[in-house]
């Protein structure tokens, strides 16, 4: 039971990570919107997923707020209460005893599966909010679907990051968490 306690608390050094992460995420999303839907985002979400698991959430969630107070808590931000979490838990999917070049293949094609998605995932809260049919929905996902694939091969490439990292970040903590 003291285990269990001591790896769900949040060390100091995890703190200062997670907050590094969640800015990381928040300026490289603002540094990036030159590029249609590209970004490192998914990328972000599936490496801090891989290495913290449970815990990632907590730097993804610190982002959606920062995101929120910089452009606003209007409709457009709602969505973003859950598709990050939907990466994460496919992350939390994968299995931990791939070998190197599976997990380089998978975690690069989960986020680009994310960013061809993304516009599905976000369309429910778009109808919801905009009073939508079924049809009208389909429709929004549609003329949204060359933004998608610029997304998802985006987030392919990106997607490539993630093992490298894994292993610094995996590195660093047994360097710092006792």
């Amino acid at each position: 039971m003291q285990s269990k306690q001591k790896k769900n608390k949040l060390t100091v050094f995890e703190m200062t990570l997670f907050s590094m992460f969640s800015a990381m995420m928040f300026i490289s999303k603002i540094v990036m919107e030159f590029l249609p839907n590209i970004h490192l985002l998914a990328m972000f979400t599936v490496l801090l997923t891989v290495v913290y698991r449970k815990k990632a959430l907590i730097p993804i969630y610190i982002f959606v707020l920062i995101t929120g107070v910089y452009a606003g808590f209007a409709m457009w931000w709602v969505p973003y209460t859950y598709v990050w979490t939907v990466l994460w838990a496919a992350a939390m999917l994968i299995p931990k005893n791939l070998s190197k070049i599976v997990q380089i293949i998978t975690y690069s094609l989960l986020c680009g599966l994310h960013g061809f998605l993304y516009g599905t995932l976000y369309a429910p809260a778009q109808a919801l909010m905009f009073s939508l049919s079924f049809e009208q929905m389909i429709a929004w996902i549609v003329a949204g679907l060359a933004f998608d694939m610029m997304h998802g091969i985006g987030n392919i490439v990106a997607g490539l990051l993630v093992y490298p990292l894994s292993k610094v970040l995996i590195k660093l903590n047994s360097r710092f968490i006792n």
